[in-house]
């Protein structure tokens, strides 16, 4: 046992990561080749099924304590990444520190830190493994990307276009690095409902455009107290993207379709999984609602939550509602090259894990995973999950749990 009390294994259970599993033979693809496109149709994998795959009933490291060392009182952990001898760099947006910790979880050091100089962050978001074992980190009010060798030192900034005294909305804003040393990025004229998709190269400079995509729809209502006036359409549509190997798939919440690019910006791939849409019904959206309603900041008076969660109902319950659920949540890519899309999940449900449906490198669908109902997950490597668990309510967590195929 380490002697930190954070570096204690926290006996998360997932019920749904253990229990039994139905293992049934890879649904069959339908595969096909148009104009030089691949399209892979896929069938939905059989309802309760679940691949061979198991993700170990508690995490092998968990990082964060309420009270003890500063090190490990994580506020704002909206990050982590593992570097190839294990260690775990996390982002602390708290602190604007990227805070290093061995493969057990000790604490070893912290990189940069509060500020405006060279390799200094005044709102970090962001962290990410670059070339040479080297990581990125970057942050949201000025967009810069700051590029740290595996001992944390200090390399270069760069910016993705523009210049440094221009407004954040005027440049692109990094989203995700790829293996070879690009950044995927979005650009959206303010509340604009379609997303430019750029790949910018390791200067930050346009290395190919990836297309104008539908994004989220707004609908306007007169200000309330707090002055919110746009707001999202409940169950409308969200932009998903993610570099996929050689790869950056990019696909939109309301449709089971994932367009695949290549670094030149052409087409490549298709990726279809069937699909039945669902009407959403009045639990579902009071469900939302109140989802959204619940995120308020711990300083609040009752007074000042009270007023705040009315002008959210207010503001909710006079925007339209989309005509479908979801057919998707969101995308990520593991360190084999799977692509993992996480199903939609009405806020009205109560199912104990995340579910998952995993597709193999080339498009063609495996099965269904279940990962850990709390933890949002960060990065999937061959054989771990490394996420965060916990929020502005609870205890914060970096979490390593076991994954084996």
């Amino acid at each position: 046992m380490n002697r930190c009390a954070s570096i204690a294994l926290v006996a998360l259970t997932s019920a749904a990561c253990v229990q039994e599993r139905t293992r049934v033979p890879a649904p069959r693809a339908e595969i096909r080749d148009s104009a030089g496109i691949r399209i892979v149709e896929n069938p939905r994998p059989p309802e309760g099924s679940r691949l061979a795959w198991r993700i170990g009933p508690e995490p092998l490291v968990s990082i964060g304590v309420l009270e003890g060392e500063e090190a490990y009182m994580l506020y704002g952990a909206l990050d982590a990444t593992r570097l190839s001898d294990g260690r775990i760099v996390v982002a602390n947006r708290g602190t604007n520190e990227l805070r290093v910790f061995d493969a057990s979880g000790t604490h070893l050091e912290n990189w940069a830190g509060e500020g405006e100089g060279p390799g200094e962050f005044t709102s970090l978001s962001r962290v990410e493994p670059w070339p040479g074992d080297s990581i990125a980190a970057w942050w949201t009010r000025t967009g810069g990307i700051s590029v740290f060798d595996s001992d944390g030192n200090y390399g270069r900034t760069f910016r993705l276009g523009g210049n440094d005294e221009d407004p954040i909305w005027l440049a692109p804003r990094p989203e995700s690095a790829t293996r070879a040393g690009s950044v995927l990025a979005t650009w959206r004229w303010r509340d604009a409902d379609t997303i430019v998709v750029h790949l910018r190269d390791g200067e930050g400079d346009l290395k190919a455009r990836l297309g104008t995509h539908p994004g989220p729809e707004y609908h306007l209502t007169p200000p309330g107290a707090y002055r919110f006036d746009l707001w999202e359409q409940i169950f409308g549509r969200r932009l998903v993207h993610v570099p996929w190997g050689d790869l950056v798939v990019i696909g939109r919440t309301d449709r089971y379709q994932l367009r695949a690019f290549r670094a030149d910006g052409s087409l490549a791939r298709i990726v279809r999984r069937q699909h039945v849409p669902r009407p959403p019904e009045r639990s579902d959206i009071e469900a939302r609602i109140e989802e959204q309603v619940s995120l308020v900041p711990l300083e609040w008076s009752p007074e000042e939550i009270e007023r705040y969660q009315a002008d959210v109902r207010r503001g909710y319950r006079a925007a339209p509602v989309a005509e479908h659920l979801p057919a998707l949540d969101s995308v990520m890519a593991d360190a084999l090259d799977h692509l993992w899309v996480r199903e939609f999940e009405s806020p009205a449900d109560d199912r104990p894990g995340v579910p998952w449906t995993v597709f193999d490198p080339e498009g063609r669908v495996l099965g269904f995973v279940e990962t850990p109902e709390d933890l949002k997950i960060y990065e999937i490597g061959s054989d771990y999950l490394l996420g965060h668990s916990g929020n502005e309510l609870e205890v914060e967590s970096v979490q390593l749990w076991p994954l084996e195929r």
